[in-house]
């Protein structure tokens, strides 16, 4: 059976064609608009003062914009065709460190060394061609050469490369080290590694053999080259710092050596004049005792001679306070001199007025009995 439609539903009405016309127009125009602006900023070049800049139509070289002087300068505002018939090569005129790996060389002496070195280089500024002749300017043959910088540095690190290991082979390890005295500052003088990167540097520009350098050839200025660390092999370094330190420890052994027979010297002579000084010293004092001694015996004889008995009797009692105590027991003599002194007293004085001296006699003590003395010496030939 046919089927029949619901007078309800009713099907969507579709958009005038007038509208959807003028919103394709005013799509088309917006995309026309930007197209316009588009190619327009494609024929707007800025070039700034740190970079070359090289305009190509089709391929060719159109123009070239280098120069750095302030007056003159091509930096600022320029026009080409649009792209993609005009495109733009940039590269940057300011100065590169390149600071390759590295690499392990032989000395003249069969030596081998680690060596590293810095180049700094850039591209050359203009030089005055005739007109129209660009292909002479640094920056069109750094471009035709080389292309970028990443390539140039790869160049620039074959060259160096085997330029100085050609310059190391003809130089000693010693020679290249070398020092004339490591405790002084740096002199005026060019040290061996100075001298020879100055070598490098001039053969890296410029080789014998070659008609032109890298300047002229391609566009690349050398600005300087340096040696920047000279080391032995990770094999090898391990036995060079042994030697080295066994060197150091025989310099200090000589030097310790050197100090202690200085330490000897000095304590010898030390010693040497200690011994002087007291040897006058003890000869001063034997010869100051001696007169001391001499004049001693002197007073002592004058004192005797003046009173004989006096002195014996002092010298007796002198015996008696060295010899007896509590505890001491004499076994004498009756003729002993010290018994008698004991038993008879303290012996009578001449009778006389003084003694030579002037002074008054000895006195007896009292309740003492005194005989005159014998005159004969005890047993033991004098007081005990």
């Amino acid at each position: 059976m046919p089927t029949t439609s619901s007078p309800n539903l009713a099907s969507p009405a579709a958009p005038p064609p007038a509208a959807s016309c003028r919103v394709l127009r005013s799509l088309a125009g917006w995309l026309g608009a930007a197209a316009l602006i588009a190619l327009a900023a494609s024929c707007v070049l800025f070039v700034d003062e740190t970079e070359f800049v090289i305009v190509e139509t089709l391929g060719k070289i159109a123009a070239v914009y280098d120069r750095t002087d302030a007056a003159t300068g091509d930096r600022g505002l320029h026009f080409k065709l649009p792209w993609p018939i005009g495109t733009v090569r940039r590269f940057d005129r300011r100065q590169q460190l390149f600071d390759p790996p590295g690499r392990e060389m032989f000395t003249k002496d069969k030596k081998n060394i680690t060596v590293s070195t810095y180049v700094c280089w850039r591209i050359a500024d203009p030089v005055e061609v005739a007109a129209g002749d660009v292909t002479e300017r640094p920056v069109v043959k750094f471009f035709r050469g080389l292309g970028s910088a990443a390539t140039a540095e790869a160049r620039l690190e074959a060259r160096v490369r085997s330029i100085l290991s050609s310059e190391i082979g003809n130089v000693e390890l010693s020679d290249l080290l070398h020092v004339p005295n490591s405790e002084s500052g740096p002199t005026s003088d060019a040290s061996p590694v100075e001298a020879l990167s100055q070598r490098v540097l001039e053969q890296v520009r410029k080789r014998a053999d070659e008609e032109g350098g890298l300047r002229e050839r391609l566009g690349i200025e050398i600005v300087d080259l340096r040696l920047k660390r000279i080391n032995l092999p990770e094999g090898n370094r391990i036995a060079v710092y042994e030697r080295m330190r066994s060197e150091r420890l025989r310099i200090a052994e000589r030097y310790r050596s050197a100090g202690r027979a200085e330490r000897i010297r000095i304590e010898s002579q030390a010693q040497r004049q200690s011994a002087e000084l007291l040897a006058k010293a003890d000869a001063e004092a034997e010869r100051i005792r001696g007169t001391g001694e001499a004049e001693a015996i002197a007073i002592l004889n004058r004192s005797h001679a003046m009173d004989p008995e006096f002195y014996e009797f002092t010298k007796t009692l002198d015996t008696y306070k060295k010899t007896l105590n509590e505890r001491t027991t004499l076994v004498l003599s009756a003729s002993s001199r010290l018994l008698k002194l004991l038993t008879e007293g303290v012996p009578s004085a001449p009778e006389k007025a003084s003694t030579p001296t002037g002074k008054p006699a000895a006195v007896p003590a009292v309740g003492a009995t005194t005989s005159p003395p014998t005159g004969k010496p005890d047993k033991s030939g004098g007081p005990e």
